[in-house]
């Protein structure tokens, strides 16, 4: 019986990945409902604000009368509060199941435990922990800002073989090859935040938007704790949103919010943005804000490209450690390391 949970339960991973970019701060979330070993729905959390995983998966059956008595399988435990849409865990309740089973207990202190309870208090059977390390790794950005009441954050870089992440005169183009950075794209579309700090914005004058890939762009945000002058670079003078972060203003200008922080940290800085209600954070330099991420230890990811390019001299690579597995991205050495006990700074 194990082994068809899992079996199921993996049909929920696969389901709740199509919904990463489109949901937000919210999780990610399959449902699959199984009559006599045969799937009868499914569906998936697919945009904030929107049904969810278990009420897209429940309007997939023909004949809701087959609801009744089947197994429902769901990723993470059904909501049992108001939000933006109401109680999932009523409406399962409401075509009665004779199971739920599920990967994780939602962490957030409105549901956790909750949803489960009125499940059990209905005569319904909850089974839990099923492939619960692979659960929490899919919903990591999400597990982050429960318990951590901070934005994900991944560190992105791109190195030379010889260590180096920028040339003498600052100019780093182009370490990555053409399908590295469509890949970085892809990634800018599934995060809320993207940030850089004020040397990279003035000297590189980058977009930061999604161009090269399909999907909503990120809020920018500048870490310019001085005040240096944005005038004539991009990121000012376009219609996306964009943070500044600084010590010397507070205030807004259409999409463009300036944030004066009194406590001029990267710690305060995530707990401005989480304010803000950016849960993930994708860093993309330069090495003065990344080696001071690192520092502070305030990352989750960190992923690397390592091009077939070398510099001998310039601005060098952070020092993390990195190991031999990689994923080969036509040619480009991707090294992606996640931050615990084995993978901490230098």
């Amino acid at each position: 019986m194990i082994k068809i949970h899992k079996k199921y339960i993996e049909r929920t991973f696969y389901l709740a990945k199509k919904g990463l970019g489109g949901v937000r701060q919210n999780p990610l979330v399959g449902c699959v409902i199984v009559k006599e070993d045969k799937i009868i729905g499914e569906g998936y959390h697919k945009k904030y604000g929107e049904k969810h995983a278990e009420i897209n998966a429940i309007d997939s059956v023909k004949d809701k009368e087959d609801i009744k008595g089947s197994s429902i399988y769901i990723n993470l435990e059904p909501c049992s509060h108001y939000g933006k849409t109401p109680p999932c865990v009523n409406e399962l309740i409401r075509h009665e199941p004779k199971e739920v089973i599920i990967s994780n207990r939602d962490p957030n202190i409105k549901v956790n435990g909750n949803g489960i309870n009125a499940l059990e208090a209905n005569g319904i059977k909850v089974i839990e922990e099923i492939k619960r390390r692979e659960g929490e790794d899919l919903n990591k950005r999400f597990f982050t800002n429960q318990n951590k009441k901070r934005p994900y954050v991944i560190l992105k870089w791109a190195q030379t073989e010889d260590g180096y992440m920028a040339r003498e005169d600052g100019s780093s183009q182009w370490i990555s090859n053409a399908m590295s950075r469509k890949l970085v794209h892809k990634w800018r579309s599934e995060e809320i935040g993207i940030c850089v700090g004020i040397d990279t914005a003035i000297l590189d004058n980058p977009k930061l938007n999604v161009r090269k890939w399909y999907g909503e762009d990120p809020i920018r945000v500048i870490i310019n704790p001085k005040n240096k002058s944005l005038n004539n670079k991009k990121v000012l003078h376009d219609n996306l949103s964009t943070f500044v972060m600084t010590e010397e203003k507070d205030s807004t200008s259409s999409k463009k919010k300036f944030f004066k922080l009194n406590r001029f940290s990267f710690k305060s800085i995530l707990e401005k943005l989480f304010d803000e209600g950016v849960s993930t954070l994708i860093v993309e330099g330069g090495s003065k804000t990344i080696n001071y991420i690192l520092k502070d230890n305030l990352w989750d990811e960190a992923r690397i490209f390592i091009g077939k390019v070398n510099f001998k001299k310039g601005t060098k690579a952070p020092d993390l450690k990195i190991r031999n597995k990689h994923k080969n991205i036509n040619g480009d050495k991707l090294h992606i390391i996640l931050n615990d006990e084995g993978n901490s700074n230098k």
